[in-house]
């Protein structure tokens, strides 16, 4: 199953509100497949957790929010801030 991504409602305080790195992802437009995207989560998850990881075990240990989930979360929003570099 693929994975989509869009605007996901959330419940939590955001956390990470500040992401001042600018990454840029260079994409073959014919190449965006499950994997992909898998690769471009997986990638954003291990920025976060560089990034934010003290913070966001911290505010999941205090609000007995599970630490993975709150992770994918900000993951997903962080890959709103890279800027995507399609080659056709």
């Amino acid at each position: 199953m693929g994975r989509t991504w869009g605007i996901i409602p959330m419940a939590s305080i955001p956390i990470c509100t500040t992401y001042n790195t600018l990454k840029m992802v260079h994409l073959n437009y014919n190449n965006l497949d499950d994997e992909t995207q898998e690769r471009l989560l997986s990638m954003s998850k291990k920025d976060i957790e560089k990034r934010f990881g003290e913070q966001l075990r911290n505010y999941a240990r205090e609000h007995f929010v599970n630490y993975q989930t709150l992770l994918e979360e900000e993951a997903i929003r962080n890959l709103y801030n890279y800027k995507y570099i399609f080659r056709i």
